[in-house]
């Protein structure tokens, strides 16, 4: 399966504070809070003394820390368990969440792979079959690996042949990674086990004997969840031998930053590698010729200037979709023995969409854009001529469209805000969707509209934003309003179907969805426009599309709450902290809250590609500027605050939500609560089963009820 790795991402905001050793006691409020040690830390940073007194929260496994983890939990929830209509919206939310979902399947040799949930499983299931609308049989079930449902399925890779399943199972939510190899005939494993394998696929041979994949040495006893992750190897593992036995096949300890993304070519010719640094979306590009036995891995494309993701070949001729030159995106065809810029044939020219994705199956190539935030799908022969313009169920976002040169179908997805995940067959000889999975759930959407507007931001920006909310919705300023934002990594964020959402919807409120620079949403210069030191644009952004609600008559002060997970939560600190008197209520998720800090930790320093660090003078002062934890004043009434984290987060370790949530506490000027929820044996929020998932949108919904004031 084709796929771009997405690493991590978010922010922090910190205060500088006076420090002192002895316990402070938190300020007279409608309830107490746990009293917070404080420590004299202080750091120099180019000459600016900066104080850290919460920095031994960052010991996240020590008895102090723990015993504040749960002090902290115990007050939030006595809180969250008073109000009237959290049992509501739980039963609300479980009605919402059991219908069935279906991921798009993906094929090799005779067989399907696709993950089914009924409903209300903890984890989605994988299923095999040779007939899509006949018998389906379990190939494997997470659900039956941990009592709790926190084991989960991160990855699998089919061998070309079908034979063989190499998976990967995670625990906890964390982003480390165990594989082990299935027989998809008999559903039994082999003995091999490849340990300690963290943002990285799996690569098969074409004759199944083995796969390449990419893994860092095992970390320090205890440092598992926030060590720094560098020296990431690859590896060549061959089928029934142990992991130690491995064959390494390009590492680079000179460059202890770079990454490596296997991929083997539909004729088993060429292994491809993306050689990556962070989450910067420039990379490299070097192959190694499978038809040499013994031959080294060579550079392709090394200026490191620019995207290139790898499509297919057709012999010695590789095909990329690329920036370069091209900010919107376009895709060349480039010569093995004739790789310079100047001998690159353009095959899909840019467009005044973005282009988000490209893949073959068949001989066709399907070209995935962005217009206007709305997925358009092309599709175009290998030679660039356009065959077609898919026509989609509506104004949404559409996934999927992998497969090889070897299939004659494909499958896709499609979701708006209204409408679930529903899968689409595409016969290559037709190019016509036919229904293959419609979900049925227990909602009215008809009840219901979804809109985009365009926001002026401060620089004079266009700035998009979806609206969806009751068709009846009078706007007179009174209506509860959550808007969400994200802003950053090259990620666009586009309309998709939420069972929180639904129920917020039926709650009465407006859900808005902000399209910040940061993103993708407009090509390379988008992003580029809310990065570094361009990133208070980003907040910009977000400020002018709640400014926009408010003086359109959607919504008040009293009435809007902000909401954004991992740089979305660094979105929503900052937000906060610039623009106190905007809002009535914040839930920053899993958010980067330390911006001086960020880069100590797990996988944090690959970041820096759009952060910057603290440790360069030229872009301290822009983060400084920023950080949510650093830009809390004392004195000042704050929203109603109910940060989200989780005790095993290894990607944005939980301590930037700790020392936030505390200095919060200690600055508050009012009574409105700032209160922080810590999940347990969770991460960031992949694998998170169900029920998790239910319990945490029931407490974040009923804490919105509660502090905006909702009937």
């Amino acid at each position: 399966m084709k796929r771009r790795d997405c690493l991590g991402l978010v922010l922090l905001l910190v205060v500088a504070l006076s420090c002192r050793s002895a316990a402070v006691a938190p300020k007279k409020a409608a309830f107490s809070y746990p009293q917070t040690k404080k420590v004299a830390v202080v750091e120099d940073y180019h000459g600016v003394k900066v104080a850290d007194p919460y920095r031994w929260l960052e010991d996240l496994d020590s008895a102090e820390t723990k015993a504040w983890v749960e002090a902290q939990n115990r007050v939030t929830f006595a809180f969250l368990e008073q109000i009237p209509a959290r049992q509501r919206i739980y039963r609300r939310l479980q009605e919402l969440w059991d219908y069935e979902k279906y991921s798009v399947p993906f094929a090799r040799g005779s067989h399907y792979f696709f993950f089914h949930n009924s409903g209300l499983q903890p984890q989605s299931v994988l299923y095999v079959t040779t007939n899509l609308r006949g018998e389906r049989r379990v190939l494997i079930d997470p659900n039956r690996l941990s009592a709790d449902g926190t084991v989960a399925l991160s990855g699998v890779s089919p061998s070309f042949d079908g034979r063989f399943l190499a998976y990967s199972l995670s625990e906890a939510g964390s982003d480390w990674q165990t594989w082990k190899v299935r027989r998809v005939d008999t559903g039994e494993d082999l003995p091999d086990t490849i340990r300690w394998a963290k943002f990285t696929s799996a690569a098969w041979l074409p004759d199944a004997s083995g796969f390449y994949y990419g893994r860092y040495d095992e970390p320090e006893p205890g440092k598992e969840k926030v060590a720094a992750n560098y020296n990431q190897k690859l590896f060549f593992h061959k089928l029934g031998t142990p992991q130690e036995a491995d064959t390494l096949v390009y590492a680079r300890p000179d460059h202890p930053d770079w990454s490596f993304a296997p991929e083997v070519t539909d004729d088993g010719a060429y292994l491809v590698i993306s050689v990556r640094v962070g989450t910067d979306r420039r990379n490299r590009i070097y192959y190694q010729d499978l038809k040499k036995p013994g031959s080294e891995v060579t550079p392709l494309l090394d200026a490191f200037d620019a995207s290139y993701e790898f499509v297919d070949n057709q012999g010695d001729t590789f095909f990329f979709l690329t920036d370069k030159d091209a900010p919107r995106g376009r895709v060349v065809a480039v010569k093995l023995g004739n790789p310079a810029p100047e001998h690159w044939q353009t095959v899909i020219p840019e467009a005044s969409e973005s282009l988000q994705n490209v893949t073959r199956v068949g001989d066709f190539l399907f070209a995935r854009y962005l217009k206007d935030v709305v997925t358009q799908v092309k599709v175009f022969t290998l030679q660039g001529e356009l065959v077609k313009v898919l026509a989609l169920p509506g104004l949404g976002t559409a996934s999927g469209f992998g497969g090889d040169r070897f299939q004659k179908e494909t499958f896709f997805s499609f979701t708006s805000f209204l409408t679930p995940g529903t899968v689409y067959r595409l016969d290559l000889a037709t190019l016509e969707p036919e229904k293959l999975f419609e979900p049925k759930l227990a909602f009215d959407a008809s009840r219901f509209t979804a809109q985009q507007v365009f926001v002026t931001s401060k620089d004079g920006t266009k700035v998009p934003m979806f609206l969806v909310h009751r068709k009846e919705l009078r706007r007179n300023g009174q209506n509860p309003t959550l808007l969400y934002g994200y802003g950053g990594f090259n990620i666009a964020v586009t309309p998709s179907f939420s069972p929180r959402t639904v129920a917020w919807l039926e709650l009465g409120g407006v859900y808005a969805v902000a399209n910040l620079r940061g993103g993708s949403e407009y090509g390379e210069a988008w992003h580029q426009a809310g990065m570094l030191k361009n990133k208070q644009n980003v907040f910009d952004d977000f400020i002018a599309c709640a400014q926009w609600l408010i003086a359109n008559g959607y919504t008040s002060p009293a009435r809007l709450a902000i909401n954004g997970g991992s740089n979305g939560g660094l979105l929503v600190g900052a937000a906060m902290t610039q623009r106190p008197d905007l809002f009535a209520a914040a839930v920053p998720a899993v958010g980067v809250m330390d911006m001086l800090r960020f880069h100590k930790f797990t996988i944090g320093w690959a970041w820096v590609s759009e952060y910057g660090s603290a440790d360069d003078p030229d872009m301290f002062p822009v983060l400084y500027r920023y950080s949510p934890l650093h830009n809390l004043k004392d004195g000042v009434c704050y929203p109603a605050t109910l940060v989200t984290t989780a005790d095993h987060d290894d990607r944005v370790v939980p301590s930037h939500s700790f020392k936030f949530a505390a200095s919060l506490q200690e600055a508050r000027g009012c009574d409105k609560p700032a209160l922080i929820r810590i999940e347990t044996r969770a991460g960031h929020g992949a694998g998170k089963p169900t029920t998790k998932q239910i319990e945490e949108t029931t407490d974040v919904l009923a804490f919105l009820v509660k502090v905006l004031g909702m009937s």
